[in-house]
């Protein structure tokens, strides 16, 4: 398939810049086939069905933003990718000149970090904590000295309300560069609620890095490379997936992270509990084996992202729902309104999901 069949126009002023004034407070457009219905987030309780598991994923943003100068005095601006260990992290850095191997950089004006080596667009670092600080670890030197890394389609400089509205309310593992959107309409009452309905409450961990954000360069989607990005599935998880498949109910999973950590995890036709690496690309003609409905934000175009849900939800379908959440003023994007869309079950022609290395799917249609 070609890069340009997932591109749509979107007016800028449909981009949501800020949060919904309260968590719940956002639209939902109901996506079933070629069925459309304009909803509200609160009423999600409405639609799910006792039995139902709905699955989140429970990674925390990190402060991983940083701002300082090489030592040949040039300005740098580096976005950590993903923290390796206590002194290590990979990280894009946007600098007049790439910094070279052996490279020290001076950041916040308060600690030294070494280039090490480059990988394609990523940089190897150490990191130095400065002896008397107290700060021993990488994510130390963040949580004290970086700034959280709003996307680039949001054009203010991240502040308070930020900090707490770009997180999910039931963050606990740090690790991302990017917040799994879809949870971020989620507050405690809403968790009680779908508590309340008889549906079960579950986690899976998947560091959303950077790489979420770029669009897909090349002409064909086939030739695109996917961002690797660690993920975890407990085993309570898979217990209670499996619990509520056995009694009927459906797994909805919230976001695309939460979907991407769920298919990956699939072993031998199996959902396996566990930790690993995942470059997962899910196209059209990918062949779901655990997630049967997806919550999810409004998509960039040219997306991995939209890919997949047109993947999900058939992509007439999809292409007809952006029409109408475009017609209609829906907010897009991080901070914007939320889509619940139901699978579309493969007929018609052969489909098959073909894996490649990593767990990369190109699909194939005879």
């Amino acid at each position: 398939m070609r890069t340009d069949e997932f591109d749509f126009d979107l007016p800028p002023e449909l981009i949501a810049q800020f949060p919904a004034q309260q968590r719940n407070q956002s639209r939902l457009l109901r996506v079933d086939g070629a069925r459309l219905s304009d909803e509200m987030f609160i009423d999600l309780p409405r639609f799910v069905a006792q039995n139902d598991v709905l699955v989140f994923n429970d990674t925390k943003v990190i402060k991983a933003r940083l701002f300082g100068v090489k030592d040949s005095g040039g300005k740098v601006e580096l976005l950590v990718e993903r923290v390796l260990d206590d002194r290590h992290a990979l990280a894009f850095i946007r600098a007049s000149h790439a910094p070279k191997p052996g490279m020290r950089l001076r950041l916040a004006d308060a600690f030294d970090a070494e280039v090490l080596e480059r990988n394609d667009d990523l940089y190897r670092l150490r990191f130095d904590p400065p002896a008397a600080s107290g700060e021993v670890s990488v994510l130390d030197l963040l949580e004290r000295h970086g700034s959280l890394p709003l996307p680039p389609y949001i054009a203010h400089a991240a502040g308070g309300e930020d900090e707490t509205r770009y997180q999910t309310v039931y963050a606990r593992h740090a690790g991302a560069v990017a917040a799994p959107t879809a949870g971020l309409h989620f507050d405690d009452a809403m968790l009680q609620a779908l508590r309340e309905k008889g549906a079960g409450i579950a986690h899976v961990t998947l560091h959303v890095g950077a790489g979420t954000f770029q669009p897909v360069r090349a002409e064909h989607i086939a030739d695109h490379k996917m961002h690797s990005e660690r993920y975890n599935i407990p085993a309570e998880t898979v217990a209670a997936i499996r619990a509520a498949k056995k009694a009927g109910g459906r797994v909805v999973a919230v976001g695309t992270t939460s979907l991407r950590a769920l298919e990956s995890a699939v072993r031998d036709g199996e959902l396996r509990a566990g930790s690993g690496e995942t470059d997962i690309f899910i196209t059209p003609g990918y062949r779901f084996r655990v997630v049967e409905r997806l919550l999810t934000n409004f998509h960039l175009p040219k997306s991995t992202l939209l890919m997949l849900v047109s993947a999900f939800g058939g992509l007439d379908n999809l292409r007809r729902a952006y029409r109408h959440a475009v017609e209609q003023r829906y907010r897009f994007f991080s901070y914007g309104d939320a889509m619940l869309i139901e699978r579309q079950v493969l007929s018609g022609r052969r489909h098959l999901a073909v894996a490649c290395g990593g767990g990369k799917s190109v699909s194939m249609i005879r």
